[in-house]
């Protein structure tokens, strides 16, 4: 498997995981889906049948509501059985709709946002301090920038040298209910974090060379802990959820939805991946309705009900 092959897996293993638990936050698995796929492929010391490794790499996901993401990877690369991806969401299920350190794999339960830097902060000057080999990623959400404890973490990074440490923002330019610059405009992370005393930079965090070039030449520089600010897409690979708000909450309804989303992917699927739940795709798909059509991707609730302001979110804001 290649990293293209498990980028395209997780957003096939997402769209049924959402779709079955009727779980939020498609938008956010597929843009992050790249990253993931490239750093389990190509770049993080970990090996599934020691999942408690000493000398693993360690991994957070600190914008934990894209757990999906985690969970499938973690799945194909054998942490454990891709069928418990079908029990994400429910009752009793060790794949909670935010990520859980209950999984094999897994090194910090996440999802109350602004915390996993701080903790992977921690990691990376306890390896310092104990003389051990091992790095640690840390990818963060551009909207959990607001969070006043990432830049405290960012300040403690810096001071203590942490070339072990590298962060990832997923800069998708949405958070939550609006586009960030509508809600705390973050500006330049990356100058920001330059200022912070990271070596920064910018890739474009769906192109796989650039995310793998940019992640093997850790630490960036001696003595400086690494941030990349990848440049994403909400949504990434099903036309009508990139760039919609409504995909942050959403996910893939029975019918139109399900199906187009299902059929897009397939459209993209690399040779030789197999889909283990619709091997041909959505059969005699469902089609959105005229009043649907026209009325515009962005025109429902969360509940899927039809609201007023269309594709341009300026109505919201007024």
């Amino acid at each position: 498997m290649n990293s293209l092959e498990l980028a395209w897996l997780i957003r096939r293993h997402g769209v049924e995981m959402t779709h079955l638990s009727g779980g939020s936050h498609i938008g956010a698995v597929f843009s992050v889906a790249d990253i993931i796929a490239v750093l389990y492929q190509d770049i993080l010391r970990v090996d599934p049948a020691q999942p408690d490794w000493d000398q693993r790499d360690r991994f957070i996901l600190s914008k934990g509501h894209a757990g999906a993401a985690i969970y499938a990877a973690l799945a194909e690369k054998g942490f454990f059985d891709r069928a418990e991806l079908l029990t994400h969401y429910q009752n009793g299920s060790r794949l909670s709709g935010h990520v859980s350190h209950a999984l094999p794999g897994v090194d910090f339960s996440t999802g109350s946002l602004g915390h996993g830097l701080s903790a992977g902060a921690g990691m990376a000057l306890a390896a310092k301090m104990d003389g051990k080999p091992h790095r640690v990623f840390v990818v963060c959400g551009d909207g959990e920038m607001n969070e006043g404890s990432v830049w405290e973490a960012a300040l403690f990074a810096a001071h203590f040298g942490l070339d072990n440490l590298v962060l990832i923002v997923d800069h998708n330019r949405m958070q939550s209910l609006d586009d960030c610059a509508h809600t705390l405009n973050p500006g330049s992370l990356a100058e920001k974090l330059n200022a912070f005393g990271f070596h920064a930079m910018e890739v474009d965090g769906h192109n796989h060379e650039a995310l793998r070039g940019a992640l093997s030449r850790v630490p960036a520089e001696i003595g400086k802990p690494t941030a990349i600010v990848a440049l994403t897409t909400k949504g990434k690979g099903v036309s009508f959820m990139e760039n919609d708000i409504l995909w942050h909450y959403r996910f893939p309804h029975q019918g139109w939805e399900y199906d187009g989303a299902v059929n897009e992917l397939h459209s993209q699927k690399p040779a030789g991946v197999a889909d283990p739940y619709t091997p041909e795709g959505a059969v005699n798909p469902c089609k959105p309705t005229q009043a649907e059509a026209e009325q515009g991707k962005s025109n429902m609730d969360i509940n899927g009900t039809f609201i007023t302001w269309g594709n341009d979110l300026e109505g919201a804001r007024s």
